[in-house]
């Protein structure tokens, strides 16, 4: 998993979480709203193929909301496997708190 987890405000623009994932080299933050939501890449993506202008953009606006979590201790392959069932590509890795994000590029690069 990656480690510290990042997070974004609901408010900030879709233009700073670009920029964050792309100083800090990864493809989702976890978005601080109750209960958690996540934007990643291919949401941001999304909103571009659709010509949306995403300097008007909240990350509210193209976020998923109530991402499904796992603990730190979750085996490699349930992981996968929840992935593969929901048809996602992070989620976030909780212990009491939110402690990081596993996404399907740690599991491959874990497994090769």
């Amino acid at each position: 998993m990656s480690t510290p987890l990042v997070t974004i405000a609901p408010d900030a623009t879709v233009v700073e979480a670009a920029k964050e994932m792309r100083e800090r080299d990864i493809s989702a933050l976890l978005v601080t709203t109750a209960p958690p939501s996540i934007v990643t890449s291919t949401d941001i993506i999304a909103a571009v193929s659709e010509e949306r202008d995403t300097s008007q953009l909240d990350v509210a606006d193209i976020m998923t909301e109530s991402v499904e979590t796992v603990p730190p201790d979750l085996r490699l392959v349930e992981t996968a496997a929840m992935m593969e069932n929901f048809g996602i590509n992070h989620l976030p890795v909780v212990e009491d708190d939110f402690v990081g994000m596993i996404s399907s590029t740690d599991i491959t690069a874990t497994l090769s």
